[in-house]
């Protein structure tokens, strides 16, 4: 017999032998009814941090002393599960409600009260179920009848206390790792980032050279579904599950890889670890995946090489590729004709391609990138002082948010001001762009011979690679010509500062 089923014997037979009537029965007047232990432990530092297993150990205490009987099914943990989150889920809360309802309960024994609820609602659904069915609840030192209104108001001090308590510890915790985030230290704990090790501060050399792998491929043109299978035919991830799509694009978008601290979804500044790739090739993969469909394959036949980048200069729109006979039309095309905003704009996709094409290939054979690491784009002197008058008011505004001048909440606010007026300033000087890795072996001479050997192997998403970091927009005007001449000059080429 196992030592939870011997319990129950034991407490079944003193609760036989104490009968009734007796002295023994008016002090111990539960005896023999059925009861539920709770025990949990927070993730948090709360004051008592009771572990589980005493805490299952001291409500026994209790159920023996009052003669209650509790069976082996009715003992429900939370191990480390937070009450005071709103959201966090906790099974072992969900079965115990569950039981009571059902009056399979008449009492619950938890160490303390704030072990079951720290929040008012958690106790408020517990006395609608208490409402119906009797239920006392008993500690380590007291007890409270929830059918008792003195009882429930006590209980609802000690919960609401909780719940500031928790509040309390939440704002620390918020305050602490705005802090370190600030800071520009690692986030630690939870899994850790692909490529460091589990301190976030050293690279791992063999997950850093696949990840500068998947980097180069993608501005190269390739998608993210063909980087899968190209990393599959050589290993697996860490989990030693395949790669899939999904897996490169979270490498793809992960910000920590070129050195950048996100907090809450933004990026707030440079990190203190070493970065594995450049932020420049970092910024220009994410250009690339915020135009790119890579959610879908798209087949060879149905490419259209300037997707992305041809535009109506009627309708200030992008213009997509169409189906039958190959046109680019304007996307204002698809809205009824009597929509006062329809636009019947089209340019035969083959010569406008062709067009684009010869124009790459002229600036690619004047270009010499052998030993360039990157191209980049200056900034106005007097964009740059304001640029550092404002990294300098962040400073400030940190350092008085750290001495406690103002709260958490003020600095956050005045901080999102002083950050997306640095975004903007930094959107006109973007890092250094990764010429070699999105260039390499199409500049010079053999330039032509490079472009068609690439339209031959049918490399179009690579061409389309290229075609955007040449070229800023390819804007499409009204025709001048006949009908059955095309007028190559509706075409303009704005390009990309390099």
């Amino acid at each position: 017999m196992d030592k939870e089923r011997a319990r129950e014997v034991r407490a079944r037979l003193r609760a036989r032998r104490a009968g009734g009537g007796n002295g023994e029965d008016r002090r111990r007047p539960w005896a023999g009814e059925p009861a539920a232990i709770y025990c949990r432990i927070s993730h948090i530092r709360d004051d008592d941090q009771t572990g589980v297993d005493r805490q299952r150990e001291i409500a026994r205490e209790v159920a023996d002393r009052l003669g209650l009987v509790v069976s082996p099914d009715h003992v429900f943990i939370d191990p480390n599960r937070s009450a005071w989150q709103r959201n966090r889920k906790r099974p072992g809360w969900d079965r115990l409600l569950d039981i009571a309802r059902k009056r399979k309960i008449r009492h619950v024994i938890a160490y303390h009260p704030d072990r079951l609820m720290r929040q008012p609602r958690d106790l408020e659904e517990l006395l609608t179920i208490a409402d119906d069915h009797n239920i006392t609840l008993h500690g380590q030192a007291n007890r409270r009848d929830l059918s008792d209104p003195d009882d429930r108001f006590f209980l609802r001090i000690e919960v609401a206390h909780a719940c500031r308590s928790s509040d309390d510890a939440s704002r620390r915790i918020k305050d602490a790792r705005l802090e370190e985030a600030s800071e520009g230290k690692p986030r630690y704990g939870g899994r850790r980032t692909y490529g460091y090790d589990g301190t976030g501060m050293q690279i791992v050399p063999k997950e850093a050279l696949l990840i500068k792998v998947i980097f180069r491929l993608f501005l190269a043109g390739m998608s993210p579904y063909k980087i899968a299978d190209v990393l599959c035919q050589h290993g697996r991830t860490r989990k030693g599950t395949p790669w899939i799509p999904a897996s490169v694009r979270d490498v793809l978008k992960n910000p920590y890889l070129a050195g950048l601290r996100k907090f809450h979804g933004e990026i707030i500044g440079e990190g203190q670890w070493p970065a594995i790739i450049s932020r420049g090739v970092w910024e220009e993969a994410q250009e690339r995946l915020s135009y790119r469909a890579a959610h879908f394959t798209v087949r060879a036949e149905n490419f259209y090489l300037l997707r992305g980048l041809i535009m109506c200069d009627r309708c200030t729109v992008r213009m997509a590729g169409t189906g039958r006979g190959r046109y680019y039309v304007c996307t204002r095309q698809q809205l009824a004709a009597s929509n006062s905003r329809h636009c019947v704009r089209r340019i035969s996709a083959k010569a406008v391609e062709e067009f684009a094409s010869d124009a790459a290939v002229g600036w690619l054979e004047k270009l010499n990138v052998s030993g360039t690491p990157a191209i980049a784009s200056g900034l106005p002197a007097p964009n740059q002082e304001r640029l550092d008058e404002l990294r300098n008011d962040l400073e400030e505004l940190r350092e008085g948010w750290k001495k406690g001048e103002f709260s958490a909440r003020e600095y956050r606010e005045d901080r999102k001001v002083i950050t997306d007026q640095i975004r903007e300033l930094e959107k006109r000087s973007s890092a250094p762009r990764p010429t070699v890795e999105i260039l390499a072996g199409l500049t010079g001479p053999n330039a032509r011979a490079a472009w068609d050997r690439m339209a031959e192997n049918g490399e179009k998403e690579r061409m389309n690679a290229v075609l955007r970091f040449l070229f800023d927009a390819v804007i499409i005007g009204e025709s001048t010509t006949p009908i059955g001449t095309f007028d190559y000059g509706r075409i303009r080429v704005v390009e990309n500062k390099l």
